[in-house]
């Protein structure tokens, strides 16, 4: 097995969190709990469908150009997903359509089917499993950001639905005088934010590593 594709997914050198793959979605896609479902999916599909592809057809793609062909892969089944998603709820993926671009950039640059091709098992079932599980480390992040950021930033939390795009379960009546919580649904909110999870994130790795090495 390819140590890139067997390594930890939370604590690996080259893990999701540890390089934090995708930052410009974590921070833009969080910013309401329906935007950050709608990504979920199409990274689900996305990283699926594209390592599911790559594993029978590797062999065929030659070896100059193999990036090229990847980006029009993973960025034809973004446009599926959107197509597809659009019939369902226009309005919901015209103001998530800006996120779905960044999804092909942030599936390349994880480094996933680099590993793939050094691979020497060539086992499909292997290589899905392991994007779809990056994916949904991601995803998995991106839902917590936006649980925190929308009931605080915005006082509400939104599901997609009905003809306006997003549907809200509720309204917090009080989250206007917050100005300092307010700050969460704005970009810069959610950079703060996200260094002192990071930071946390760091120190628990830390942690967890001096552990292992006093078992040993």
């Amino acid at each position: 097995m390819n140590q890139r594709i067997g390594m930890h997914l939370f604590w690996g050198q080259v893990s999701p969190l540890s390089s934090l793959t995708g930052l410009a979605l974590i921070v833009l896609a969080s910013s309401r709990f329906s935007y950050a479902l709608i990504i979920t999916a199409a990274f689900l599909w996305v990283y699926g469908l594209a390592s599911l592809i790559y594993a029978f057809t590797r062999k065929y793609i030659p070896a100059k150009g193999r990036m090229i062909v990847l980006l029009f892969l993973v960025t034809f089944l973004c446009g599926i997903f959107a197509l597809f998603t659009s019939m369902i709820n226009p309005l919901l993926i015209m103001t998530t359509s800006f996120f779905l671009v960044l999804i092909p950039p942030t599936c390349l640059g994880s480094g996933f089917f680099q590993a793939a091709e050094l691979d020497n098992n060539h086992n499909p079932g292997e290589l899905v499993s392991r994007a779809l599980l990056e994916a949904a480390v991601l995803s998995a992040l991106i839902i917590a950001f936006s649980l925190l950021r929308e009931p605080l930033g915005f006082g509400t939390l939104s599901i997609p639905g009905s003809p306006g795009g997003i549907v809200e379960l509720f309204y917090w009546a009080n989250a206007d005088g917050f100005i300092l919580i307010r700050i969460l649904s704005l970009s810069s909110g959610a950079i703060l934010l996200l260094g002192y999870i990071i930071a946390l994130y760091r120190y628990i790795g830390k942690q967890l590593g001096s552990i292992s090495e006093d078992l040993r």
